[in-house]
């Protein structure tokens, strides 16, 4: 039996969603339009090792086995697992408490959200932009990081218009719901969070910042031109050339040239997906439109190495995480 034919039952399932829903829906790129891939990208793995795959994966040639490529495609897109969590040891006493809620959209759309307050709050407030999987307990837990350290924030949930229910376990079929999303909606959405924070319910903080991850990171990136007022955005690993889906929407390093405030860039050196030479060039643009840009790229890391069990990658991830209260420090109002 191949590596490939070796996967749990929830890949299975993925996978006969792919096979059997070959057409997306109208008006929707298809599942697999979703990035643009380059032919070879490391990623690490739902078993949690570093996999470098060639539209297929990393057990014998796949020879084109169209269920055995779409699976391994799905790991590429998917930043955290069910065990994931971030790689920061909780605070006792900084956060004033979290809590589930719904914010109401522009829309009237109500939509999940997790809600943490800082017990000495600094001023700042983060809204935390989640990976395709929406509003995953990894994206629960940063934001009780955040409150503990000072700051103020807000994860919140992309599918409330599309997912027929709140679930958001490894049952969720993410990748059926991510085409059906919408730039306008999305923000929408984030204007809600930022506006959350900065009422008196959410802290009413002086200072917005955001923090994306692979997907949300390229929607963090476009935050510095959205006009809602940020002082920083930040991304791990974001996708500095955008997304395919989108073609019609600015790529985070089309838009430097309307970024307002200063960047902060997190990449993984293995991350095959997101090469060099988009980083060196989104570094560029920011540079030369006179934008602030504090760039690190973790050599050897790859995507999604923000994880508390990837002890090898421990070390990145506390400077990674030094790099971005220190960023936000640097940047609140005083």
């Amino acid at each position: 039996m191949s590596a490939c034919a070796k996967r749990p039952n929830r890949s299975a399932r993925i996978i006969h969603h792919l096979t059997n829903h070959k057409t997306a829906p109208s008006g929707a790129a298809s599942h697999l339009d979703l990035f643009e891939p380059p032919a070879r990208f490391s990623v690490l793995t739902t078993r949690g090792r570093l996999r470098t795959l060639a539209g297929t994966c990393s057990g014998p040639p796949c020879d084109g086995d169209r269920s055995r490529s779409l699976h391994c495609h799905r790991e590429a897109l998917m930043c955290v697992d069910d065990d994931s969590y971030p790689p920061i040891r909780p605070i006792a006493g900084g956060s004033a408490g979290s809590r589930d809620f719904r914010l109401v959209s522009a829309d009237g759309t109500r939509f999940m959200a997790h809600a943490a307050r800082a017990s000495a709050p600094t001023g700042a407030g983060m809204v935390v932009i989640p990976d395709v999987r929406g509003l995953h307990p990894y994206y629960k837990e940063l934001a009780d990081r955040f409150a503990e350290v000072g700051v103020d924030a807000v994860a919140f949930d992309f599918f409330a218009r599309t997912a027929p229910s709140d679930d958001r376990s490894e049952s969720f079929d993410f990748m059926s719901q991510v085409p059906l999303t919408k730039p306008e909606t999305l923000q929408a959405d984030i204007a809600a969070a930022a506006a959350y924070l900065r009422g008196s319910e959410g802290g009413g903080v002086r200072s917005l910042f955001s923090v994306g991850f692979c997907f949300g990171g390229a929607i963090s990136y476009l935050q510095a031109a959205s006009g809602l007022g940020y002082a920083g955005v930040i991304g791990f690993y974001g996708w500095p050339n955008g997304l395919k889906r989108w073609p019609d929407r600015p790529k985070p390093v089309d838009a430097v040239s309307r970024y307002t405030c200063p960047v902060q860039s997190l990449f993984g050196g293995a991350d095959e997906g997101i090469p060099q030479i988009d980083v060196d060039a989104f570094d560029a643009a920011c540079r030369k439109a006179g934008v602030k840009h504090d760039l690190k790229v973790y050599p050897g890391a790859p995507h999604s190495f923000f994880d508390r069990k990837y002890a090898e990658f421990a070390e990145a991830s506390a400077d990674a995480w030094g790099r971005v209260q220190e960023f936000v420090r640097q940047y609140t109002k005083g």
